[in-house]
């Protein structure tokens, strides 16, 4: 059998990400910054050894010590964004469930869905 055949479901493996994120946060003990770099935005992941090619522009950076937060404004501002590669790219997040992760993060303890978005020149 291939190791490819035995992958879990995929709300299961975001949930083990978000896990994994916390069980981080809480070792460090909340001595984090999280920055989110949306600059010309694949959707592949940065792990994948082949990605397609980018099908959004640059949207801008963002930081927080709260990856939840800093998480859901990202996806907020592709969400509303008018870049013509913006349906692809829900369109990817959307068939993964990508956006499990931010609800469950957060009745993990991660950190919270709700923000203020600062923008700075």
């Amino acid at each position: 059998m291939k190791l490819w055949d035995k992958l879990p479901e995929q709300n299961a493996f975001l949930e083990s990400m978000a896990e994994a994120a916390k069980a981080v946060r809480d070792y460090m003990k909340g001595n984090i910054l999280y920055i989110d770099v949306m600059n010309n935005l694949s959707v592949d992941c940065d792990c994948d050894s082949n990605p397609e090619d980018p099908c959004m522009k640059d949207i801008g950076i963002l930081a927080s010590v709260d990856p939840v937060a800093v998480d859901q404004a990202c996806i907020d501002m592709i969400w509303n964004s008018t870049d013509p590669g913006r349906d692809h790219f829900i369109e990817r997040v959307e068939r993964q469930n990508g956006r499990h992760i931010l609800p469950y993060a957060e009745e993990i303890g991660l950190g919270t869905r709700e923000y203020e978005l600062v923008e700075i020149d």
